[in-house]
């Protein structure tokens, strides 16, 4: 099917997504929409993020996607029962995915989470771990220093190294857990840095990857899949500067090896 994966984020942290979806899907059409104009979303209240989450929706569905991909933790918390269960295309979330790939690497059972405030006020990871698994110990933190940051395009360096060591010092007491969910799609930007802070001992996970795999399965499932080689233009959407966007977006996907992808780039009005 020709149609396009649609994606949503509240910035660009959801091009992480949209980057580990290319890579497993690259005859797919992506339709990205990121509102830089409005984000972070995370401080926001939940009807906040809620109404802006189906603004989004709305634009999408004009371009008559196949699939939705929420690559928003805040908003994927809030809002994805009720997008799976009023829209009549399948929707994913970034957060059951991470969650599974969460309990997959750790080995004792300690599971720590970082997010916005708003996903961590939901317990939307603490929820989907422990309905897999009971007996596990969630210590779930919000870091809402780390989005800002990321927005700003910094990704490493001494400055990146401080902000997050001051954002996870909450965690330093607990020890022993041994996993470390990214529970936001604009950390794994920093991920390199979270790494040194928390140590080499901590497995992180990222739901990008899993998100993406989830949904190749699902598209295959519901035999929706693009079969057709051919040369692939996506269309990236942005409610902010589209200049700062563009860069970087270019920026994240070219110190990925990426630089092949053909995108398009275009303000959106929502």
């Amino acid at each position: 099917m020709k149609q396009s994966i649609g994606v949503i984020d509240s910035g660009v942290g959801g091009l992480t997504v949209a980057q580990e979806l290319m890579r497993q899907l690259p005859h797919e059409r992506l339709i990205y929409l990121g509102d830089t104009k409005r984000c972070p979303y995370g401080s926001r209240s939940e009807e906040e993020v809620r109404a802006f989450t189906w603004e989004m929706v709305r634009f999408l569905l004009h371009k008559e996607i196949k699939l939705l991909v929420v690559a928003c933790n805040t908003a994927t918390a809030f809002t994805i029962d009720e997008l799976k269960e009023q829209l009549d295309i399948p929707v994913i979330g970034v957060i059951n995915p991470g969650a599974r790939a969460a309990i997959n690497a750790s080995e004792n059972k300690n599971i720590a989470v970082i997010g916005t405030e708003g996903t961590i006020k939901s317990k939307s990871y603490v929820k989907a771990l422990q309905q897999i698994d009971a007996n596990l110990d969630v210590y779930p933190l919000a870091c809402p220093t780390l989005v800002p940051m990321v927005e700003q395009g910094i990704f490493s360096g001494d400055q990146a190294v401080e902000v997050a060591e001051y954002a996870l010092e909450p965690l330093q007491p607990f020890h022993a857990f041994d996993t470390l969910i990214l529970g936001c799609t604009h950390y794994p930007l920093i991920k390199d840095v979270i790494q040194h802070v928390v140590g080499d001992h901590v497995n992180i996970v990222s739901s990008s990857e899993e998100t993406a795999r989830e949904t190749s399965a699902l598209l295959d499932v519901m035999e929706l899949l693009n079969t057709d080689v051919q040369h692939v233009i996506h269309e990236f959407y942005t409610t902010g500067d589209l200049k700062t966007f563009t860069e970087m977006a270019k920026k994240i996907f070219d110190e990925n090896n990426s630089g092949r992808l053909n995108i398009h780039y275009e303000f959106a009005r929502l």
